[in-house]
């Protein structure tokens, strides 16, 4: 669907450049925003190898199993059902933790693994449990303690300050996830009643 939606918009663009004359304006912007793209993305490419690396890193030195302890009451009071030692919790935990660094790219290929694994103990395959609305309710509106990804856009940008989002992001994140995980309770309460 996208790959539709941005084709459009560069044939409503190219179209509007033809009509009013400044196709050699068009391709400039073309070619700058195409070098500014490249740019960009190179500026990120470090950032998120550094911080997946990082991830591997802990994920091989056992660090994610000690956290996954660590923060065991959360997630019990979280995801009461789940088992504590199941690979889906180790999953969310990884998640939750390249989130908690703004790694947002780097939770992807984890939150997908996370509901692959809660999918596997599924006692109706194909309807989502109170444990997966949960997940996607934190993954979504997850805290991010350092929101790497936005500073190093920000930075790329030429911004004086790139730090300076940090703490409006601390308050946002943290009036997001509460707000998410109180709707997501009321409402698996709701539903455990109307059955």
């Amino acid at each position: 669907m996208m790959n539709y939606i941005w084709s459009g918009m560069m044939m409503v663009a190219v179209l509007f450049g033809l009509i009013s004359g400044r196709t050699e304006a068009l391709a400039q912007s073309a070619l700058a925003g195409a070098e500014n793209a490249v740019k960009m993305a190179f500026s990120l490419l470090g950032m998120m190898c550094f911080w997946s690396g990082l991830l591997e890193v802990a994920k091989r030195a056992g660090l994610t199993e000690k956290f996954a302890r660590l923060i065991r009451p959360l997630t019990k009071l979280l995801f009461p059902r789940l088992p504590s030692e199941s690979p889906a919790a180790v999953a969310m935990v990884m998640n939750m933790t390249a989130n908690f660094l703004g790694l947002s790219n780097a939770a992807t290929p984890l939150g997908l693994s996370a509901m692959a694994e809660l999918e596997k103990i599924n006692p109706h395959p194909g309807q989502a449990t109170d444990e997966m609305c949960m997940f996607v309710v934190i993954n979504t509106a997850s805290i991010s303690l350092l929101p790497t990804t936005v500073i190093a856009l920000r930075a790329a940008a030429g911004s004086e300050a790139p730090f300076a989002i940090v703490v409006p992001v601390w308050i946002c994140s943290l009036a997001a996830v509460t707000v998410g995980v109180v709707a997501a309770k009321v409402m698996a309460r709701r539903e455990r009643r109307r059955r």
